[in-house]
């Protein structure tokens, strides 16, 4: 079975490549964007040295229908999706921030909090909390955007507007993108019997200035979900909540020993492992979009994409 860890296409008129944590991006004459999902893991900021089949798809159609379903509150970047792995949208320059909002205490906030600490990113969070408590209202924590997709860091707002990141204008802007994204992500998880925990967004502006919704959005790699059926007694009996995110991933390498940080061994990934991921992402995809996933054909994977994208641009120009 195939699997996309690294691309290196040529695509008419293309200009450069950024290349993520998870995503290769290709500018195509600073017109278009061309966003190939690839099938790379990436835990604590760390890209796992195996790949797990069909994860790109994933990613990418949970995105694609995400995108098309907020389009009416927020403008966003995606034009089409000419293969299963990619999608294309209008070329925008990137914020260097990322809009990460938190409905309940979970993942990094809890490690933090867990840690001591009362505030995260200028916000602060209330004492007695426990793990998975909701927040009265979601907070909203930052991080900045590294280069080379890797090593995003927490900041307030405080911060981005006195280093000049983002004007306050353009700040407040995605903040209020970011809340309205949050409670229509939450009532299309309410349909399919979910929680929208937490989330990240990102934004970009395009050749006339305007703010759009760009990448990713309500994936399990951008977004952690529970499960509405029990979570009530669950928090009541102080025990985990059963949740469809990449949260598992993070925590089977925590019980392995490894969070990222210096000297640590990323653990082997056996066959059987790499089963098991791929499968729990099928289960993400079905539960999220209430759709039974098929997996297409991964035989020749990066000649498919290629033929697929050069089809699609050769009709655009």
């Amino acid at each position: 079975m195939d699997t996309i860890n690294q691309t290196n296409f040529n695509f008419p008129n293309q200009k450069e490549v950024y290349r993520g944590k998870v995503r290769e991006v290709y500018n195509i004459n600073d017109e278009l964007l061309v966003m190939v999902a690839t099938d790379r893991l990436s835990a604590f900021d760390v890209v796992l040295p195996k790949q797990i089949p069909f994860k790109g798809q994933i990613l990418n159609q949970i995105a694609y229908q995400m995108l098309k379903d907020t389009k009416n509150i927020v403008p966003n970047w995606l034009m089409a999706s000419p293969d299963a792995n990619v999608s294309v949208g209008k070329y925008c320059t990137p914020f260097k921030v990322e809009m990460v909002i938190r409905g309940y205490l979970s993942g990094h906030a809890n490690r933090e909090y867990q840690a001591g600490k009362r505030e995260i990113c200028g916000v602060k969070m209330p004492d007695g909390m426990r793990e998975n408590d909701k927040f009265q209202i979601p907070i909203i924590t930052p991080t900045t955007k590294a280069d080379n997709g890797s090593h995003d860091q927490d900041i307030s707002r405080n911060e981005i507007l006195s280093k000049g990141i983002v004007s306050e204008k353009d700040y407040l802007q995605l903040e209020r993108y970011t809340r309205d994204l949050f409670k229509r992500g939450t009532e299309i998880a309410k349909k399919r019997g979910l929680i929208l925990v937490d989330t990240k967004y990102e934004f970009g502006k395009d050749k006339d200035g305007n703010i759009l919704l760009i990448d990713e959005i309500h994936t399990p790699d951008s977004s952690r979900y529970f499960y509405a059926n029990g979570y009530a007694e669950r928090q009541e009996k102080g025990i985990p909540q059963k949740q469809l995110s990449k949260e598992f991933v993070r925590q089977w390498l925590i019980s392995e020993g490894f969070q990222g940080k210096e000297g640590q061994v990323i653990p082997e990934i056996t066959k059987e492992k790499i089963q098991e991921i791929s499968n729990r992402y099928i289960e993400l995809y079905e539960q999220i979009t209430g759709r039974k996933f098929e997996k297409t054909d991964t035989t020749n994977i990066l000649q498919r994409i290629d033929g697929n994208v050069k089809a699609y641009l050769k009709n655009y120009f």
